[in-house]
């Protein structure tokens, strides 16, 4: 990749400032805790893996610069900025994976001291962030055999190097693909209201050199019913045990185009997006962001006023519209709950989301 999502710089967390993409390549310095948090909740930084790091980062640079010196008040401190990460945007699953690893590395503060927590809770930020590069550089290796020579594939919202520590999910499938030889084009949703398929995807894809077209998100059936679709891939910020997924608003809608047209509408995401805890996407709790995102475009108004607006971030596509779910386990398929379990029977753990 040409740019970097997310890096630790010592003193400070430098990220990509993903609001003024493409126009604008600006990277921001987060130097403290509360300034992450900002960048996470106003979407400088977005993708649920990648704000999983966010936060484990924010959290390790608030225990390195934590004046207090006594186990109680420094675990007392930490613990006040974990609980802010844990408020800043509720349904993706990963960043309370992440805050969780960074719980139990500061619960430990009494038998290993202070320092010594400074620099685990610092080490533990930085391998989540090089675990999440892993983990999506098998996620392609194990999706780019789906892809075909000439395919038309279909992908919404941000699922890349933007959404991840650096590689990405759904488009590190095509990137896998790609870097195996195969040649294909992808179809970009612009994803209202905030356009992260526009401006992030065709971005990131232009930097690949991967052919792409930008449609808006009414016209996937058109291409489908055209037969220049034959492949469907998403991200995901919340999967339910019965492999129901909550992603980006429209998801849902695509999936139901796909079976309606009989092509494949795969899943791409790591283990950590898995929230075993909840039954169904019934039970995943849907961010309900600023009306004004859909009513408003930069400020300008573009609908009337008085008139109300409705803007949930995400929605659930329900697992019998999925094929598979892609992971750095292998494919998924049906039935999801029964082969879900068995990865994590085999791991001898439970992905357990903190909910929000």
């Amino acid at each position: 990749m040409k740019f970097k999502t997310i890096e630790w710089k010592g003193d400070a967390i430098r990220i990509l400032d993903q609001r003024r993409l493409p126009g604008v390549i600006r990277y921001l310095d987060c130097k403290d805790a509360s300034s992450m948090a900002k960048a996470i909740r106003n979407m400088a930084i977005r993708g649920a893996p990648a704000i999983g790091v966010a936060a484990a980062m924010g959290i390790a640079l608030a225990a390195k610069k934590a004046r207090d010196s006594k186990p109680q008040a420094f675990l007392t401190a930490i613990e006040k900025v974990c609980h802010e990460m844990s408020q800043t945007r509720p349904t993706a699953v990963n960043l309370f994976w992440a805050v969780d690893r960074m719980r139990r590395i500061l619960a430990q503060v009494g038998a290993y001291g202070v320092e010594q927590t400074r620099v685990r809770l610092v080490e533990e930020a930085l391998l989540i962030y090089k675990e999440d590069m892993e983990v999506n550089r098998k996620i392609g290796k194990h999706g780019k055999r789906l892809i075909k020579n000439g395919d038309g594939i279909l992908t919404h919202c941000n699922a890349g190097a933007l959404a991840t520590a650096g590689y990405g999910t759904a488009l590190g499938v095509m990137y896998a693909a790609r870097d195996g030889g195969k040649r294909f084009h992808v179809f970009v949703d612009e994803t209202r209201p905030m356009l992260q398929g526009c401006r992030l995807t065709a971005w990131e894809l232009v930097q690949e050199k991967i052919p792409a077209t930008v449609i808006t998100d009414n016209m996937a059936g058109v291409l489908m019913s055209q037969k220049k679709i034959n492949l469907v891939i998403v991200g995901a910020d919340r999967i339910a045990r019965n492999g129901d997924t909550a992603n980006k608003i429209g998801t849902y809608s695509l999936a139901v185009l796909a079976k309606w047209h009989n092509i494949p509408f795969y899943v791409a995401a790591p283990t950590s997006t898995l929230d075993l805890s909840l039954a169904s996407g019934q039970d995943i709790p849907i961010e309900q962001r600023d009306v004004r995102e859909v009513t408003h475009f930069r400020g300008c108004s573009i609908a009337p006023e008085g008139v109300q607006g409705f803007n949930p971030a995400f929605d659930v596509t329900l697992h019998s519209l999925i094929e598979g779910i892609i992971t750095e386990k292998g494919i998924i398929r049906e039935p999801f709950e029964k082969n879900l379990k068995k990865i994590f029977k085999k791991e001898k753990r439970l992905i357990v989301g903190a909910g929000g």
